[in-house]
């Protein structure tokens, strides 16, 4: 990034952020007077979601900053323009984009490492992105306008068959994703709409237990808690497998609706950042794809490009996986922290001297890792969500962005 479109990347965000100073709430503080004695009284200060989310944002925007200023400097790879004449045709989906170009034998195993610690981290700055914009769109309200969309019940949500296999005296909500036609992203988006509108709708009826509504019905309360709740289980089971996902109505319902300035400016700020190392993450696959081709070109007739574990290992890179087998595969049971992986920021970078200050990450890194485990959300019963440890969802964003 150059100085320019740096400078001025900063200052739009400097005025994107600078209305939050004025969002603040009363809270007492103690104060003494002149004459010693002690009252308390309120004061105000910024609101206690913005004062969390809005610093733990900015670091994740200096990170990338800073993981694009280690590209500076002289490297084995080069792009070639789109309209240049050894760029051949690109029948991928980035044919308007420069094509990256390495030496004929491929990068050192120097230049490989150094590009796949670089991909980790941003890695886990795009995870950590998309975690805090969960969260706060989690937060926001349900919009009215999406509430009148919805069905009276949550039967003529789901449809006879899903809400059958719900309300199942045993659930099983794996075997029922089993069964669901999941086999397009367009599919699991509809799958998961219908869930959603099924939970707000159990929920609304719960809130309206105790008064006439036109949302009451037969079902018990507790009956009606537990559907929800299994309801839940099935939504966390398909966010865990397929991340990429677009937003659902009720995220875009919320996000065009909502009347809160600062969640406003919370869910922008964390979507771009997303968006962001999305772009960059997918520019260094790009280049290790690149490179992957000119070691084995046989993988030019797949006409798809392998995954980032699947890359062909040489030299010490290979030898070093067979030492360290752990520190090149993801764990699939991890908690929320060690899914951030913020342990790795204070790594040196092998085979490249870096400019940048990875002292002050690991130093700054405790301050997140501690902001990312007050996002994770607790439920009341646990039986069903046991079996989500065992699932590890790896998949890029590609349809957020």
């Amino acid at each position: 990034m150059s100085a320019e479109r740096k400078a001025m990347w900063r200052k739009d965000i400097d005025l994107l952020l600078s209305v939050a100073d004025y969002i603040v709430e009363l809270v007492p503080s103690q104060q003494t007077a002149k004459d010693g004695t002690t009252m308390e009284v309120m004061v105000s200060r910024q609101r206690k979601d913005l004062l969390m989310n809005i610093p733990a944002l900015r670091k994740l925007d200096a990170m990338l900053i800073e993981y694009l200023d280690n590209f500076k400097g002289p490297n084995e790879f080069w792009y070639v323009s789109r309209d240049a004449v050894d760029a051949g045709s690109r029948e991928d989906d980035k044919w308007w984009l420069p094509r990256p170009k390495v030496p004929p034998n491929g990068l050192s195993d120097a230049s490989r490492k150094w590009l796949q610690f670089q991909k980790e981290s941003v890695n886990q700055v795009l995870k950590a992105a998309m975690a805090i914009n969960a969260q706060l769109l989690s937060e926001m309200e349900v919009p009215d306008d999406y509430i009148e969309s919805l069905p009276k019940n949550g039967r003529a949500s789901l449809g006879d068959s899903i809400y059958k296999s719900i309300t199942v005296e045993f659930f099983d909500p794996e075997q029922l994703l089993s069964t669901m036609d999941l086999s397009t992203d367009h599919k699991v988006l509809e799958f998961k709409n219908k869930i959603e509108a099924s939970i707000v709708i159990w929920k609304r009826k719960m809130n309206h237990k105790d008064g006439k509504s036109t949302w009451g019905s037969a079902v018990s309360l507790e009956k009606r808690e537990l559907f929800e709740e299994r309801a839940e289980t099935i939504l966390l089971l398909l966010k865990q497998r397929f991340p990429g996902l677009p937003q659902s109505h009720l995220d875009t319902s919320k996000i065009q609706f909502n009347r809160d300035v600062g969640q406003s400016l919370l869910e922008s700020y964390s979507r771009i950042l997303e968006s962001l190392a999305f772009t960059v993450m997918s520019r260094i696959e790009d280049v290790m794809y690149a490179d992957s081709l000119a070691q084995n070109p046989s993988l030019a007739q797949t006409g798809r490009k392998p995954s980032a574990a699947c890359l062909p290992l040489t030299g010490s890179t290979r030898e070093e996986t067979e030492k360290n087998p752990t520190e090149t595969q993801t764990p699939t049971s991890m908690t929320l922290s060690d899914f951030m992986g913020w342990n790795l920021m204070g790594d040196t970078e092998p085979g490249r001297s870096s400019s940048g200050n990875s002292e002050d990450l690991k130093d700054d890194s405790g301050m997140l890792a501690g902001k990312l485990n007050r996002l994770a959300i607790h439920k009341k019963n646990n039986s069903y969500l046991d079996k989500l440890e065992n699932l590890g969802g790896q998949r890029s964003p590609t349809s957020r962005h």
